[in-house]
């Protein structure tokens, strides 16, 4: 491989003091320039000075030297780009290229590369006075004293950001003397431990982020009331517990980010003190309690996401012209109650508000000037009484979602056509008798949709207007009172992804069906569709033909389900034998034809494809014969239902591979 080095480069011989050496007649560990461990493998390769022209890219011989340890190519005229394969030397630890010629940018990969920490101090060691250090994305994996201390002779080092580098545990406390560090960025590394008390003690930190780093215990309250701290970000700490102190919380902070942790508590009257804060993310944590009325005193925030915890009681008045930079209020998944207060749609700048599993029973009647709402999401609360047609003056919105409510009386759809810019619409699981087939319809006029979901809206028909919809992506009209034939334009939806029409009439699906070309999940159950199990040119992830009439299995079924994890024949009449294509749907996991009559018997491949399949149930058919002894020692089987058959002989002893 070094010879092929040698003979892929352009060098001078007449200053060469190395390459000009290389040949097959002495051992390549005696060439000037390469280095070997004791066992001969080169670790080292000394190219400095070489005068080297071209010759070396991604495919170069040296890629191939998996022990290398140390590289030096300085002075290198790469004529082009830095190889981005360097992250191939797996063992590379010193990689020098001082003035080498190259253009274009540094490669990414360079940032893969390991450091040890004995690099990390060698890397520092002469920088005593470096006041920024940023070494995001390189692989340094230490433990950490070790790389604090590779640190700690940079005392006037004000700024780290080292994310992502495989930083070990513990988070060392040791860190708090470099005591001028004003910004600390240490994400996506994996500590392990709590964050130190002594880290209160940093008189200048402004940043402090510490998101997905495995933190654990409770973190120190005194960090909060740091008089310089400004960000603060510790989002998914699955593990790290903590609350906020009643008063003194730094008046200082712009960013709270504590989501996805284990923080608990009440939320303090003193929150309102943060008059400089712009984002409050506390989300999918164990914060109780009412809101505070404070937080009316925020008049710079703009994004607030207090989702997924368990607040309560009601939302307060808060005062819209001090909370004027609002742009995202999220309030889903808590306890809260009472009325949705109709000043939360009259803030200039709101985009997003999202109020869903909640408690709420009121909607206030609001009326606006204009609005730049685009996504409004008040499902699954408990809202009645008629459908609040006063939603068509929010103009901007793109996604409405009032699902699972109690909204009741009749809905002409095309009322909602008003909202030009709609892209998806929820109104599923009311009381709503929705009328979609309105007469004086513009079709020109209508929103163009990406989703529908109008499951449980008392249709009669499919409606008309779905035919021009060919932007869309998600259909359900489930849970309707639709009859007759699913007709074949539905087919040729060019994006349709998600298609549920279960739960109907459907007697007949209408052909051709060989244009369907996109869909991941057809949902068909529950319906009175009849004839043979349709097939698609295209596999399907999640396919349930459940509950109808259906009485033809094709043979070759199984050529038509290379990708499909979920399908469910159960509930027909389906007869015949057993089709062993079924066998080349080699990524089932659940496979359910129970309440049949197939007969015949178990094609031994089924049990071998107990390898990926999770579900088997073949319960009620008239199979016959033994169960194959073919479970595959790794067999992945949680469920196994072949009760009321004519199976015999004796229970397979492979079966005990089968240990979930």
């Amino acid at each position: 491989m070094l010879l092929q080095l040698k003979n892929n480069v352009t060098f001078d011989h007449e200053y060469s003091t190395k390459l000009i050496l290389w040949n097959k007649n002495t051992a390549c560990c005696n060439w000037s320039g390469v280095t070997c461990d004791s066992e001969g493998h080169v670790i080292g390769l000394d190219l400095s000075a070489e005068y080297i022209y071209g010759g070396f890219d991604n495919t170069s011989s040296l890629f191939g030297l998996q022990h290398l340890q140390k590289v030096n190519l300085a002075f290198y005229n790469f004529d082009s780009s830095l190889p981005s394969a360097f992250n191939k030397l797996e063992k590379l630890t010193y990689l020098n290229s001082t003035d080498a010629i190259f253009v274009g940018k540094i490669p990414i990969e360079i940032s893969q590369l390991t450091i040890s920490h004995q690099n990390l101090q060698k890397l520092v060691q002469n920088l005593t006075n470096l006041r920024q250090l940023y070494l995001d994305g390189v692989s340094i994996s230490t433990k950490g004293h070790e790389w604090i201390n590779a640190l700690l002779p940079l005392r006037d080092l004000h700024e780290l950001s080292m994310s992502n580098c495989g930083l070990l545990r513990p988070l060392d406390s040791s860190l708090t003397r470099l005591e001028n560090l004003s910004i600390i960025i240490l994400d996506e590394n994996y500590f392990s431990s709590p964050v130190p008390e002594t880290f209160a003690n940093f008189k200048n930190l402004t940043t402090l982020s510490l998101a997905f780093c495995a933190l654990s215990g409770t973190f120190p309250l005194k960090i909060f009331q740091i008089g310089t701290l400004s960000v603060i970000d510790l989002f998914s700490n699955k593990n790290l517990h903590g609350s906020f102190p009643n008063d003194s919380l730094s008046e200082s902070l712009h960013r709270i980010r504590v989501s996805d942790t284990n923080f608990s508590g009440a939320l303090p009257s003193s929150i309102g003190n943060l008059r400089h804060l712009s984002e409050l993310d506390l989300s999918v944590c164990q914060f109780n309690g009412t809101l505070p009325n404070s937080l009316t005193n925020l008049t710079h925030l703009s994004h607030l996401d207090l989702s997924s915890n368990k607040f309560t009681g009601h939302i307060p008045f808060l005062d819209i012209k001090r909370l004027r930079n609002l742009v995202t209020i999220y309030l889903s998944n808590n306890s809260i109650n009472g009325i949705i207060p109709s000043f939360l749609f009259r803030l200039p700048l709101l985009q997003e508000l999202l109020l869903s599993f909640n408690q709420f029973s009121i909607l206030e009647e609001f009326t606006i000037m204009s609005s730049s709402l685009n996504i409004l999401d008040l499902s699954s609360n408990d809202l009645s009484g008629p459908f609040p047609i006063s939603i068509v003056q929010l103009g901007s919105l793109y996604s409405l979602d009032l699902s699972s409510n109690k909204f009741n009386e009749s809905l002409q759809l095309d009322k909602l056509f008003e909202l030009k810019n709609l892209t998806s619409l929820y109104l599923s699981y009311n009381n709503l008798s929705i009328n979609g087939n309105g007469s004086n319809v513009d079709l020109s006029s209508i929103p163009n949709f990406d989703v529908l979901r109008l499951a449980s809206c008392n249709l009669k028909m499919i409606p008309s207007f779905l035919i021009n919809q060919s932007g869309l992506i998600i259909l359900d009209l489930s849970d309707n009172q639709i009859h007759g034939i699913v007709p074949n334009w539905i087919w040729k939806l060019p994006y349709l992804q998600v298609l549920n029409i279960s739960h109907n009439f459907f007697t007949d699906l209408e052909g051709p069906m060989q244009n369907l070309t996109s869909i991941w999940i057809l949902d068909l159950h529950n319906n009175q569709l009849r004839g043979s199990i349709p097939v698609f040119p295209k596999s399907s992830d999640y396919l349930d033909y459940s509950t109808n009439n259906f009485s033809v299995i094709p043979q070759d079924i199984g050529n038509y389900l290379s990708s499909t994890k979920f399908l469910s024949l159960s509930n027909n009449n389906l007869q015949g034998n057993f089709p062993h294509s079924l066998c080349k749907a080699s990524n089932i996991q659940v496979l359910d034809i129970s309440f049949n009559k197939i007969s015949g018997t178990i094609s031994p491949c089924l049990m071998t494809m107990t390898r990926t399949l999770e579900a088997l149930n073949l319960r009620k058919n008239n199979l016959s014969g033994p169960i194959p002894d073919m479970f595959p020692p790794s067999c992945a089987l949680r469920t196994l239902n072949f009760h009321e058959n004519l199976l015999h002989g004796p229970i397979p002893k492979s079966l005990s591979h089968c240990s979930y």
